[in-house]
């Protein structure tokens, strides 16, 4: 039995997504080579990508509703015979139903035989120019319309063609249109290109360095970032590049955040919520001396392997903040503050997160974001800086947070922000979208 297809589908019934470190504690606990890992990564991740049309196809061919490990199985063959190419369909069928007999037994697998195989009937050749039966994306369309008219009900049929959840495709049409809200739903339904920052060295050298060894690379819009096809992203994370710390995984939008603060040379700058540690390395490599706080071992751990792989701990302290007390009494030139958020400007990034986005987890996010901004603004010294960042598209996150903070505490002025929408698939744009507001405390 395939151990990769088993190892996705213990993640898809687990509800954890397609986190790298997720996808790489299975594979090594199962003795995955390298080809299996990528498989059970790209199972998990277009499982979460297309849930929405998974689920409506599924419930047209099931005769009855399934149990929820039977359904995630379900839904990594309907993936398999949807979303992935060049795997015949009797191997969907087979692989599936072997999966389903080993973990669950015969009489689920004779379910999903029958599953897979109505599935199979409805998948027809080429697209039709009807949203109702069109696979976006897809060189497929259904041979009944199980999409709702998007004329009539736009928020059903986003849910159920584009997979993006009617709470978050009603926010963007509200604040973006709809063109834009279905150009940013049709962005998330593709994996993103790997987006890379140039450490040490500069963008035209490091294309010429991970061309050669089969990558297809393009430059982005800031100067520093460098963009990968996704089919090629392996090439580039396994480059010498990335291991000697010349180069590192950070979206533009991320980099731009980072750069916001404008830390300078000998000043003392504290980044709040600083693992895995990207946005800290981009402020200590400007000379200043970074305190990076985040809570518990793993997230530090993460922190502490980025800044030694950039070579730049001697400029980090590295700080954990479970106790909040261990900042009394200090102040620093600027704070920097990356949210924990709702993740909406990453969804092609980070499709699970989707998922979660709803009145109760927002709730709760601008709570614990609250939470931040009220110690945060404890610790920039008079003159200091304070920047709030997310890589979120919900402007209760992002500008109404900003305007927020200064009503809340009138001794600091609003100085600069910028938000940023991930760019179309092909472009050379930001392959991440997100927020950062700079404010001043009065001197």
């Amino acid at each position: 039995m395939n151990l990769a297809r088993i190892a996705a589908w213990e993640l898809v019934r687990s509800g954890t997504g397609a986190p790298t470190r997720a996808v790489d504690a299975i594979a090594a606990e199962r003795g995955l080579d390298a080809r299996d890992r990528g498989l059970v990564r790209r199972l998990v991740d277009l499982e979460a990508r297309r849930r929405g049309t998974l689920r409506v196809i599924l419930a047209r061919v099931a005769t009855r509703k399934p149990t929820p490990d039977l359904a995630a199985h379900l839904h990594l063959g309907l993936v398999q015979a949807f979303f992935l190419d060049r795997i015949p369909d009797h191997a969907v069928v087979n692989e599936t139903v072997g999966a389903v007999r080993q973990t669950l037994g015969e009489g689920p697998a004779r379910f999903a035989n029958a599953v897979l195989r109505a599935a199979l009937a409805l998948r027809k050749e080429g697209t039709r120019a009807d949203p109702r039966v069109d696979l976006p994306l897809r060189r497929w369309h259904l041979a009944e319309a199980l999409f709702h008219d998007p004329a009539q009900h736009p928020l059903l049929w986003a849910e159920e063609a584009l997979s993006m959840p009617a709470a978050v495709f009603k926010h963007w049409e509200k604040r973006f249109g709809r063109e834009r809200a279905i150009a940013l739903a049709m962005q998330a339904l593709d994996e993103p290109p790997l987006s890379l920052r140039v450490v040490r060295g500069d963008a035209p050298a490091l294309i010429a360095e991970l061309e050669p060894l089969g990558a297809h690379v393009r430059a982005g819009t800031h100067p520093r970032i460098v963009l990968v096809d996704f089919a090629d992203a392996e090439i580039a994370l396994r480059s010498a590049a990335i291991a000697e710390g010349r180069a590192t995984v950070q979206g533009e939008s991320a980099l731009r955040a980072a750069e916001a603060v404008e830390a300078r040379e000998g000043e003392r700058v504290l980044d709040l919520c600083a693992s895995p540690g990207g946005k800290t390395a981009v402020i200590a490599a400007s000379g200043a001396h970074v305190l990076a706080c985040d809570v518990g071992p793993e997230k530090l751990e993460r922190l502490s392997s980025t800044v030694r792989r950039l070579d730049l701990a001697a400029r980090v302290e590295i700080l954990d903040v479970r106790e909040p007390s261990v900042l009394d009494g200090r102040s620093f030139d600027a704070v920097f503050v990356d949210a924990p958020c709702s993740n909406t400007g990453v969804l092609a990034r980070r499709p699970e997160a989707r998922w979660r986005y709803g009145p109760a987890s927002k709730a709760s996010l601008l709570e614990l974001q609250t939470r931040l901004v009220d110690r945060a603004v404890t610790l920039v010294r008079p003159g200091g800086r304070l920047v709030w960042s997310t890589c979120s598209l919900d402007a209760d996150e992002n500008a109404r947070r900003a305007k927020a903070i200064v009503e809340k505490h009138p001794d600091f002025e609003f100085v600069a922000e910028h938000e940023s929408l991930p760019a179309l698939v092909g472009s050379t744009g930001p392959v991440d979208g997100g927020y950062w507001a700079r404010l001043v405390r009065r001197a």
